[in-house]
């Protein structure tokens, strides 16, 4: 499968190497390019993007609402955002990952990284880079400036809250499996009824759950 991925930058030669890149991964096809999040979110209506490569800082609207744009608009469901920040520390990582971003991606990342980061995005399969995005929401959501916890997951069950933990340590689900002793599908089973209890758009924003939540605290990830 092909997937269709939507370039939003500010920058003509950013989106120009990108494009570039892109391309020449044969799994893959530039569909558009956005210099700014409004251009974004009306490019994403219109060529039926799977993926949207966004970057956080632009003119007219910037990355963040863009993203909640899509994320809100339910004929847009399928479609998923990886932002783009200059550093991993940005603390307006967070906040697109609230609005619905399935994960982050620093500029200076490899080529052959970044192709990775599209393909497991647009899958739907993990969280990019767990290990380093738990720790960023960890870090800022015990900020000073963090927001109070939207409470505990009181709805899961004993097993689902332990599926949830894990989520947040950045294991897949095979390893969720290894780990609780379950088949590959049973996790996978836990974890879609985990979302779907939590209205949780992907592992991302779960992952926020668990840490707002107190389920998992700083230092017990990976």
């Amino acid at each position: 499968m092909t997937v269709r991925v939507l370039l939003a930058d500010d920058q003509t030669l950013v989106r120009a190497a990108f494009a570039m890149l892109v391309e020449s991964a044969s799994d893959m096809e530039v569909v558009g390019q956005a210099g700014t999040g409004r251009e974004a979110v009306a490019l994403v209506r219109s060529t039926r993007a799977d993926l949207v490569v966004m970057d956080l800082r632009m003119p007219d609207l910037d990355g963040i609402e863009a993203t909640r744009l899509i994320a809100a608009d339910e004929d847009l469901a399928g479609v998923k955002v990886l932002v783009l920040t200059t550093y991993d520390t940005d603390e307006h990582v967070v906040e697109a990952l609230r609005a619905g971003a399935s994960g982050f991606l620093v500029k200076d990342t490899k080529p052959a990284e970044l192709l990775d980061a599209i393909r497991t995005v647009a899958a739907g399969e993990s969280l990019l880079s767990p290990g380093p995005t738990a720790r960023l929401i960890a870090r800022l959501l015990r900020s000073p400036s963090a927001p109070a916890s939207t409470g505990g997951p009181e709805c899961l069950s004993e097993r689902e809250r332990e599926v949830l933990g894990l989520v947040a340590r950045g294991l897949n689900n095979t390893e969720i499996a290894e780990a609780l002793g379950l088949s590959p599908l049973t996790a996978k089973t836990h974890v879609s009824r985990i979302m779907g209890k939590l209205g949780a758009r992907d592992r991302a924003q779960l992952v926020i759950v668990a840490y707002e939540s107190g389920l998992v605290t700083p230092g017990t990830t990976a």
